[in-house]
Order: C-alpha cells, then sequence, then structure tokens
C-alpha cells in the first residue's frame, strides 16, 4: 500500500457544521415524509363485496366461481393462452400457478363494503351488518384457512362528507369495536375512507381513529386507511395545487395506499360511461399525480377496475377475459401493482396477467441484480435505484406466488434477506 497523498481543501469546518445545522430540519422532514417501502406485502387486487352479501363462505364461494369459469372457458393452458395471447413457454406456468392460486389463496385483499356497493339503509339495519361483518371478519382470521380467508380484510365506510358523515362513522365504530371485543385487531386489517376531496377530511378521519384508539388502549397510529382518489377535487385543488399530496401530509402517516375510483372520477370529469376505463386520459393524469404525490413516502398505489364482467357465451367470456387482462398488464407496466376486481371470473384474468408480468421477465431482472452484486459488466450499467427496483420486482412476483423462492435463488444467488436490503426494506441486509 503506498502513501496517501495530503490533499489541499479551502473551507473550515465550521462551514460544514453551519451548512449541516441549517439543513438539519430538512433532513429531519426528508426521513417523516419520505421513509420509503413500508416492506410489507401489497395484495394484487381487493375485491370488494356489499355488506349485505358478505358471509363466511365468500372467499372460497369467489375461488370456487374463478375455477368454474376457468373450466368452462378455458379448460386449459393452451385454451388460456389462445385467448390471452401468452407464449408457449409462459402457457403452462402461468396456467397450473393461476389454478393453484384460486384453490390455496384465491382472494389477496377483502373489503366489506359499506359505500356505493351497498348503499343507505335503515340504521338498525346497517348496524347488524356492520357487527356482523366484524364477527366473520374476525372469525376468518381466528379459525379460517387461507382458501377461505384474504391475508387483507375490512371495511369501506361511507365517506365525510355531511349527508353520511355520521353513518360512516357509527359504521366504523361498530366494526373496530366488534373486532376488538372478539379479540382485537387483525393484522390484516386494512380500512378504505370513500370520495375525499379536501385534506380536512382525511384529518378528521386521524382524528377519529385517534379517539377510537384512546378509547381502547391501543398504541398511537395503529390504525391505518387508504384514501380512495374519485373527485377531480381530491387531484387539484381550487387554488391550483395537487391536493393528493396534501392528504397523504394530512394522515400522519396513517395513509397505507391511494385508491384510484374509475368511474366517479370519470363521471367527475364529464366523461361518459361508454368511455369510462382506466385507460382513458382522464385517468392516466390523475394517476400519474398521484403517483408523483406518493413517491417515496410509503404510500402504495391502486389502480381502479373494469366494469365489463366475464359472463354469458364464451365469445363474450373471452372478450372480457382480452379486455381485463390487457388492462391489468397496462396498469403493471405503469407501476399500478394493485387494482379492484369486481366478479369472480375476473380472478384468472387477474392473476395470468400478473404471472405473466413477473415470469417473462424473471430471468432479465436476475441477470441484471446478480450482474449489479458482482461489480460484473454487462450490457446494461444499472445504478442503485435501479437494484432496488429490481429487488422490489422479484419481491412483489414471490409475494403473489407468480415467482418460487428456489427459483430467484438460483438465478440471482441472493437469498430473501438479501433482497430485502437491495430494496431497502426493514430486515433486509444492505449491499
Amino acid at each position: 500500500m503506498g502513501q496517501h497523498r495530503t490533499v489541499a481543501t479551502s473551507l473550515a469546518p465550521a462551514v460544514r457544521k453551519d451548512i449541516g445545522a441549517y439543513l438539519a430540519e430538512v433532513d429531519t422532514q426528508l426521513a417523516r415524509r419520505y421513509p420509503g417501502d413500508p416492506g410489507t406485502r401489497q395484495p394484487v387486487h381487493t375485491v370488494y363485496v356489499p355488506a349485505d352479501a358478505f358471509t363466511a363462505g365468500t372467499v372460497r364461494s369467489w375461488g370456487d366461481a374463478a375455477l368454474a369459469a376457468l373450466d368452462a372457458h378455458a379448460p386449459d393452458a393452451a385454451a388460456l393462452a389462445s385467448v390471452l395471447g401468452l407464449s408457449d413457454a409462459l402457457a403452462r406456468p402461468v396456467y397450473e400457478r393461476v389454478r393453484a392460486k384460486l384453490e390455496r389463496e384465491p382472494v389477496e385483499d377483502l373489503r366489506v363494503d359499506f359505500e356505493d356497493g351497498y348503499g343507505p339503509r335503515p340504521d338498525a339495519e346497517e348496524d347488524e351488518a356492520a357487527a356482523r361483518a366484524a364477527e366473520l371478519v374476525a372469525a376468518a382470521y381466528r379459525d379460517g384457512t387461507p382458501a377461505d380467508t384474504a391475508p387483507y380484510m375490512g371495511i369501506r365506510m361511507k365517506c365525510m362528507e355531511a349527508a353520511v358523515r355520521d353513518r360512516g362513522i357509527r359504521t366504523l365504530d361498530i366494526f373496530l369495536t366488534g373486532l376488538m371485543e372478539a379479540g382485537g385487531l387483525p393484522d390484516g386489517l386494512l380500512l378504505t375512507l370513500p370520495k375525499v376531496t379536501y385534506a380536512e377530511q382525511v384529518t378528521a378521519m386521524v382524528r377519529l381513529l385517534d379517539a377510537f384508539e384512546k378509547a381502547r388502549g391501543l398504541a398511537p397510529g395503529r390504525i391505518g386507511f387508504e384514501i380512495q382518489i374519485e373527485t377531480t377535487q381530491a387531484i387539484l385543488g381550487p387554488d391550483g395545487r395537487a391536493t393528493v399530496a396534501r392528504m397523504i401530509e394530512a394522515a400522519e402517516g396513517r395513509a397505507t395506499s391511494l385508491h384510484y375510483g374509475t368511474f366517479d372520477y370519470s363521471a367527475s370529469c364529464g366523461v361518459g360511461a361508454a368511455h369510462q376505463s382506466l385507460d382513458h386520459p382522464v385517468a392516466d393524469h390523475a394517476k400519474a399525480v398521484m403517483q408523483v404525490a406518493a413517491a417515496g413516502t410509503g404510500v402504495r398505489l391502486s389502480d381502479g377496475s373494469t366494469n365489463v364482467l366475464p359472463v354469458g357465451p364464451t365469445s363474450r367470456v373471452h372478450d372480457a377475459w382480452r379486455l381485463h387482462h390487457g388492462l391489468v398488464r397496462r396498469s403493471l407496466a405503469r407501476a399500478y401493482y394493485q387494482g379492484w376486481d369486481m366478479h369472480p371470473a375476473h380472478l384468472p384474468t387477474r392473476y395470468a396477467a400478473v404471472y405473466a408480468f413477473y415470469r417473462e421477465g424473471l430471468e432479465q431482472a436476475a441477470d441484471r441484480l446478480t450482474a449489479y452484486v458482482a461489480k460484473a459488466g454487462s450490457d446494461v450499467m444499472d445504478e442503485l435505484a435501479t437494484a432496488k427496483a429490481l429487488s422490489g420486482y422479484l419481491l412483489r412476483g414471490l409475494d403473489c406466488g407468480a415467482l418460487d423462492s428456489a427459483e430467484v435463488s438460483r438465478l440471482t444467488g441472493l437469498t430473501r434477506a438479501d433482497l430485502d436490503g437491495l430494496a431497502g426494506r426493514a430486515g433486509g441486509r444492505p449491499h
């Protein structure tokens, strides 16, 4: 080892100290506002079920209905590949994984709906439905298996607008109280606040949850919630600022995700019913604003749904499947890794699209990540941010069942902990 050269500098140490003091508050704000990905599993979809239709058998019945749709309209890998345009290499592994998923864990995220899918009801009826939902959700987590329990479950309450505010608060109170009485809040609990237009409505939700936590002796911040973006005011406020960014700030760390509401938002922009879709320009604009506002905050994104249902004769089902598959693929390519599904027959194409997306890019992602870790040469020069994205890609594929740990380890030489570290997730080993 040679001697290190003494280099000359011009700035006194006090300058660095002054700069550090000047930016100390910025450092604190950056750490608070942009903590990065929470490192937990994100479901690939959310299924909404009206509160009066939700039963202990809902998850299993969705899986059975989805399998029946496959049997009737795509009974083997070649048939599904022909409908969706899957390559020969993907056809069998995707089809087999879809069937296995529908048998093992057909629904990843379920929301018992007390809003549009439920509508106005007599108070006594909604009270009973909220109490019953709590009993069923608690029992599912206590006694259920993955085949009949979604990993994530909760309710969508009515919004904070004056006409339904009290009803929504009461329903949420009954539901959360029922869970507490049944043994406590489950880890997979997710709540959705719909039709948010002003950041103050998010603040009201924070105060409501804070009051519940204090009443039940829960840790501050224990209960988070999703913000549903369904109005133009949620994207652009009267002052010309991006309202959704203010909503994330107003949530005080409780916001778990932003969900785009396809039909309410499109209608609020004046889009005719025949043209309301995930790929309409007004949808792309709204979601681009949501994406930038949420980047780095740890708040995740969910796309909306299609209302074209795969029902009827086979030709009509195939048309609906192609549409849904294409929309899901489009969302995935735009980094929307979650969406809504409105019918059991949407599940085959949801999982087919998701599994094909992760499997077709597996080898390239593995090669690039391996080269980055080994600092080896390749035909792509990747930086730390890209390595983080590649690791996140593989982790999402593992979480949903598109990829297996053994094949990812074989291709990359990395463990799950290694991937967590590269992705910047808690508990992972940094590289």
